[in-house]
């Protein structure tokens, strides 16, 4: 897991390290600035923009560091130089012990037509709430229009470090040196699409910061013992397929099948089961009598149009159809449990507005799972696990627009189930199965991208 820490995350961070293990906070704005002066090309004139804040006294420390490595630097500020406090206050008056001078301007513009080298923007950091105006936003509108490269001190000006949406103007970097561990404007978009390249800079903290926001990592799956049996990777049951929407359980049986379980059973509306057997003969298919039959480890229903889910005490995913109006509730109460809704489908599902923002899917997301032992996986870009007795999202990074086609989440269901009869609980399934459903499209041009296209790239994924 890669954590996303909001602003009051970090700063408990930096204050344990600072009053609890005993770092002076100078020591700390000195790794930053180090750590972000080794992002520069060696040698080049820097243009530094220092605001008001902390994030000015790293400024005007990589300033500082950077004339005594002999390269011409110029600090520029937003109002009254005399006005920085605290560590920003020690910072300038060591930046002008150097000789060093801060400058005003009030036509950022024609200023910067002139600037060569990169600019550094240490305007705005984890103190940055609201949309840049007047002179901060000038200098943003400036150089974006300029093409110059721009260094971010901890985070682009105009971002707020804990959220995913961009509340304004941005003054958009080409690299960000990230202070420590990565924002939740680091991990999410579309604040992430205005970082560029980033960098984490490390920081003397005494411990691995840590938040309620992480983004997935590629999964570590055990290996196969030598000796293993289709017996050894569980059986899944699917209960999906009706007329004229075969293709949903086929689907669904192929990505249970493609990340490795032993064996798949497809209970299907008898006139479907001819279609569905001819497709995926790897599977065994059989007409829907009204009981799941022995042996199952995990069921899936709802592909296909199923809408009524099966008396079953087992694991189970709930998907598509069966993803009624008004019984998320249930479904989360229930142990061993995962539901795969799309954000039209959540918000049926637990009677809220359809979550159309990141951090609106967030704070839905939260407002449903928390002290609830069911696992959501909330579909789309960036699809969010939450649940399973955990309070902590996680954040799925892998995938693109390819993804949005119909059938994308019949495979990505029984991927869920296929992960679960193997032995992983139920919210690491989840998580699993969403990470490799999106790096299997990262493989994949798109549009025009198939879930079965998905399909045959997953056993090389997980080979790898």
């Amino acid at each position: 897991m890669i954590p996303l820490l909001t602003a009051a995350e970090m700063r408990a961070a930096e204050r344990q390290a600072i009053e609890v293990w005993g770092v002076p906070s100078l020591v700390l704005q000195e790794h930053a600035a180090l750590g972000s002066l080794r992002l520069l090309p060696p040698g080049v004139p820097l243009e530094i923009l220092a605001g008001p804040g902390n994030n000015g006294g790293d400024a005007l420390a990589l300033a500082r560091l950077a004339r005594l490595e002999g390269r011409t630097v110029r600090v520029w500020s937003l109002g009254d130089p005399g006005a920085w406090q605290g560590d920003a206050a020690h910072q300038a008056r060591l930046w002008q012990g150097l000789g060093g001078t801060v400058e005003r301007c009030a036509d950022p513009s024609g200023e910067v037509r002139a600037w060569r080298g990169w600019a550094v923007d240490g305007l705005f950091g984890l103190g940055s709430t609201r949309p840049l105006s007047g002179e901060a936003a000038a200098w943003a509108a400036a150089l974006n229009a300029s093409g110059l490269p721009v260094l971010a001190l901890d985070l682009p000006s105009g971002l707020d470090p804990s959220r995913a949406e961009v509340p304004g103007e941005v003054l958009r970097a080409t690299r960000t040196a990230c202070f420590g561990a990565r924002k939740v404007c680091h991990g999410l978009l579309p604040a992430r699409g205005w970082c560029g390249e980033i960098t984490v800079v490390p920081i003397p903290l005494d411990r691995e910061p840590s938040g309620a926001l992480s983004l997935l990592d590629r999964p570590r799956l055990a290996p196969r013992d030598w000796d293993a049996h289709k017996g050894s990777f569980g059986h899944v049951g699917i209960r999906a397929g009706s007329l004229g929407m075969s293709g949903a359980a086929v689907l669904a049986a192929k990505g249970a099948l493609r990340v490795g379980v032993g064996l798949v059973t497809v209970l299907c509306e008898p006139e479907v089961r001819a279609e569905i057997a001819a497709q995926v003969p790897e599977a065994m298919v059989r007409p829907w009598q009204g009981t799941v039959p022995e042996g199952i480890d995990v069921l899936l229903a709802g592909p296909g149009g199923i809408s009524k889910v099966p008396a079953w005490d087992g694991p189970l995913v709930v998907d598509a159809s069966a993803l009624r109006e008004g019984e998320g509730p249930r479904w989360m109460d229930r142990p061993g449990t995962a539901l795969t809704p799309h954000p039209g489908e959540f918000a049926r599902l637990f009677g809220l507005p359809r979550p159309l923002l990141m951090d609106e899917r967030l704070a839905q997301a939260r407002q449903v799972s928390v002290g609830r032992a069911g696992v959501l996986l909330l579909k789309g870009a960036q699809s969010v696990v939450a649940g399973g007795g955990r309070d902590d999202l996680w954040i799925n990074p892998t995938g693109h627009p390819g993804l949005a086609t119909g059938g994308s989440g019949d495979l990505l269901a029984g991927m869920v189930a296929g992960f679960r009869a193997q032995g992983l609980p139920m919210r690491g399934a989840v998580a699993a199965a969403a990470w490799f459903h999106g790096a299997a499209a990262d493989r994949l041009p798109g549009p025009g991208l198939l879930p079965s296209d998905l399909a045959d790239v997953l056993p090389e994924l997980l080979r790898a």
